[in-house]
Parts: C-alpha cells; sequence; structure tokens
C-alpha cells in the first residue's frame, strides 16, 4: 500500500456513518475523540449536535432514533466522558446496561 492509499481511522469512522447513512451525530468532544471530530468537521454530510453533558448526548440519539427509526449516534471522549454517557442508563438497582455498540469513544443506538 502506497503513502496515497493509506487513511486515518478517523476517516474510516466518518466513512462508515455515512455509508450507514447517518445524517446526525450527537456529541460532546474532548480529548481521546478530536481526531474524529476533525474528520467530522471536513465534511458536509453528518450534522453535528453540540450538547452541554455526555448524558445529554446519550439521551439525544435515544431520543432521535425513537422518533425517527434513523440510527442515534453519540461521540464522548474515553474515561469520564464514556462514564458520564453510560450513566445515563444506570438502573436503580445499579447496572449500567448498553444497549448499543461501542466503538472507542462512540455510541451508536438503533432502536428500529
Amino acid at each position: 500500500m502506497t503513502q496515497a492509499n493509506k487513511i486515518t481511522g478517523a476517516e474510516i469512522v466518518i466513512k462508515a456513518l455515512i455509508d450507514q447513512g447517518v445524517d446526525t451525530v450527537f456529541g460532546y468532544p474532548g480529548g481521546a475523540i478530536l481526531p474524529i471530530y476533525d474528520e467530522l468537521f471536513q465534511q458536509k454530510k453528518i450534522k453535528h449536535i453540540l450538547v452541554r453533558h455526555e448524558q445529554a448526548a446519550t439521551h439525544a440519539a435515544e431520543g432521535y432514533a425513537r422518533s425517527t427509526g434513523k440510527i442515534g449516534v453519540v461521540f464522548v471522549t474515553s474515561g469520564p466522558g464514556a462514564t458520564n454517557s453510560v450513566r445515563a442508563y444506570r438502573r436503580p438497582d445499579g447496572q449500567c446496561p448498553n444497549s448499543g455498540y461501542k466503538w472507542s469513544s462512540a455510541y451508536f443506538y438503533d432502536r428500529k
């Protein structure tokens, strides 16, 4: 493979989202996910909704998926960002079910 054929992981993520028909992403940028955000803002097919907290991104993506039938996507950074997003689904018994697919610091919700 030549240098001209190489692409970054961030480019792969954005291309995969576009290929899957994703048109909206909810998120809160930070540290580990910044390369994906850099790539996200280089294209015009996916709209980004900036939230004020990672839990808000999770709730927004779920509401979006339920109301539109489309895939709800959440972008948060690793560590506390990911923990805060998962806490949106914490049940009273203390368990934290993850109803999406974890891909690095990105969560995908498909509520069809």
